[in-house]
């Protein structure tokens, strides 16, 4: 007696040669968005990035290690000399010792009804290390924030333990493309009205966008029993094509 045993069917070589060709052209596509969008991440930055115009502030100046083989041992922040700042406090950080330079005013300013004539023009800190992999954080308190400006740009230089100076200095164009090593940039927005109470143009956005807000509930309240009844329709089709197909299997075996 003679019994057929049929065997699993197994891809050909060409099928699996072509399945490892998109494998590795998959990883490959994989790394490269990686290695992409490792450096753009990785720039001196400001944190957080807006501050309201005439008001004091506490930023960071964020400060990644890019390299694999040498440590961030020296960050020498300059400060925007069109807009001096006559408050200028860096918070301890543990591990570095911080430096603040003062420079002579052309024109004294009045602060809390004192003249002051002298402001920060340079803070250094170093005898800290940024270990490969890792970043620090520079915490500032900083004011009088001008009120006639919309932006503060700081020049940083970076030094690394192989004496390698990293100047994160270029200005940044709107709408341009992004420069190798842009200056951090602190935004500054007009100061929230007294109260927190908006006028009336907030106001009616705000029942505006309360309107919109319902419409879209409603909407997604309809969206979501079409999406149900279409579900339970396809569950039914689906479970008739089997039932059929079984059907239709016996036959071919009664046959």
């Amino acid at each position: 007696m003679n019994i057929n045993t049929a065997l699993p069917s197994r891809p050909s070589s060409t099928r699996r040669g072509r399945l490892g060709r998109l494998a590795v052209v998959g990883a490959a596509a994989a790394s490269g968005v990686l290695l992409l969008a490792g450096p753009a991440s990785a720039h001196v930055s400001v944190q957080p990035g807006t501050a309201e115009k005439g008001g004091y502030s506490t930023i960071s100046i964020k400060v990644p290690n890019e390299k694999d083989n040498a440590s961030t041992v020296k960050l020498e922040l300059d400060l925007d000399p069109k807009h001096p700042l006559v408050s200028v406090m860096p918070q301890a950080v543990p591990g570095w010792d911080v430096k603040v330079e003062k420079t002579k005013l052309d024109k004294p300013v009045q602060m809390h009804g004192k003249s002051i004539d002298e402001a920060v023009t340079k803070v250094v800190w170093t005898g800290g290390k940024i270990e490969p992999g890792r970043f620090q954080q520079f915490p500032l308190s900083v004011g009088q924030l001008p009120t006639d400006a919309d932006e503060l740009v700081f020049k940083a230089l970076q030094t690394y333990s192989d004496d390698d100076v990293v100047r994160w200095i270029d200005p940044s164009k709107p709408g341009g493309e992004e420069p190798e090593h842009p200056a951090p940039v602190l935004k500054l927005v007009d100061k929230a009205p007294a109260g927190g109470k908006a006028d009336g143009a907030d106001e009616k956005n705000g029942k505006d966008a309360t309107t919109q807000a319902a419409a879209s509930d409603d909407d997604g309240g309809s969206s979501d029993t079409t999406a149900r009844v279409l579900g339970i329709v396809g569950i039914v089709v689906g479970v008739a094509g089997v039932a059929f197909g079984v059907l239709a299997g016996r036959r071919r075996t009664a046959a």
